[in-house]
């Protein structure tokens, strides 16, 4: 069965028609997170309401615990130096897991306040972290510990190179999944609360400025999204990954038969998309690679 759905001719270099859906991992209660690790081409992914942080291999196809408890990890990402950096609900803040296995903490507050429970992270080449802080590791107890939201927003924060972290925009009802374009000059955020992706101008120095809505999604919300090469941005959806253009448009999606949260670039060509749907880890493989910066 095909699973693309082409709604623009510019669909059509993206992806092959005789392309299949692998369905890789079930068991999950809900996968969040994915990033991946060329060094030993793993994929590891968060399992959310289990506490956990899975592992796949790609040259074995087993799937593993890499980490449990995992403080309910939500998003992960891989730093220039191959580090992984994870966004925990369960403790409300942003880590970073040494090459030799200890934990640094990046941020777990701001303003003398307790973060409310970072939801995804990303890291720009000069090694500045951004980060989602929305409440939904505090509304209960299915993803983290219920607790009263202390910050006066739910926002995006920057981690600059040197420590300090600051809010680099406030201007999103539940800021979400976010991602670079290639060359790193914008930022894309999407906001649950009113279903919605905006994006920024990014200055050299950082900071955030051009806020605009770029896409609205057309079933269920934006999550997560990662980018390819050519800039087209491929984001979790309810009724799969939509594909959008550079200018916004829907052109595509691939169909999966689970709600989609997070996908992620993998595979020796950078080729393979793997996608985090509700219970399940899928792949797919395409005719276009991902970006670097991821």
């Amino acid at each position: 069965m095909n699973p693309f759905e082409q709604l623009d001719e510019r669909f059509k270099t993206l992806h092959k028609p005789t392309a299949r859906l692998d369905h890789l991992y079930d068991g999950c209660r809900w996968a969040e997170g994915p990033a991946y690790f060329p060094a030993h081409r793993t994929l590891v992914w968060s399992d959310i309401p289990n506490n956990r942080i899975l592992r796949y291999d790609e040259t074995t196809a087993q799937v593993g615990v890499f980490r449990h408890p995992s403080n309910y990890s939500n998003g992960n990402t891989v730093d220039p130096q191959g580090r992984l950096v994870s966004a925990e609900h369960g403790e409300r803040r942003v880590t970073r897991t040494e090459h030799d296995g200890t934990i640094t903490v990046l941020a777990d507050s701001y303003d003398g306040k307790r973060l409310n429970s970072p939801n995804d992270v990303v890291v720009r080449s000069d090694g500045t972290v951004y980060f989602t802080d929305p409440s939904y590791g505090i509304e209960g107890y299915y993803e983290g510990f219920a607790a009263e939201p202390e910050q006066a927003g739910q926002h995006l924060f920057r981690i600059s190179p040197h420590g300090g972290i600051e809010i680099a925009a406030d201007d999103m009802q539940r800021p979400n999944g976010l991602a670079f374009s290639p060359d790193e000059r914008v930022l894309y955020v999407s906001d649950t609360g009113n279903k919605t992706m905006r994006a920024y101008d990014v200055a050299d120095d950082g900071t955030l400025s051009g806020s605009r809505e770029f896409a609205r999604c057309t079933a269920g919300g934006f999550d997560g999204f990662r980018l390819d090469e050519q800039g087209h941005i491929w984001s979790s959806a309810g009724d799969g990954v939509h594909v959008l253009h550079p200018d916004g448009t829907l052109i595509g999606k691939v169909r999966v038969p689970e709600g989609v949260a997070n996908v992620q670039w993998g595979g020796y060509k950078r080729n393979r998309l793997y996608i985090c749907a509700t219970q399940s880890l899928y792949a797919i493989l395409l005719p276009v690679r991902g970006a670097k910066t991821m």
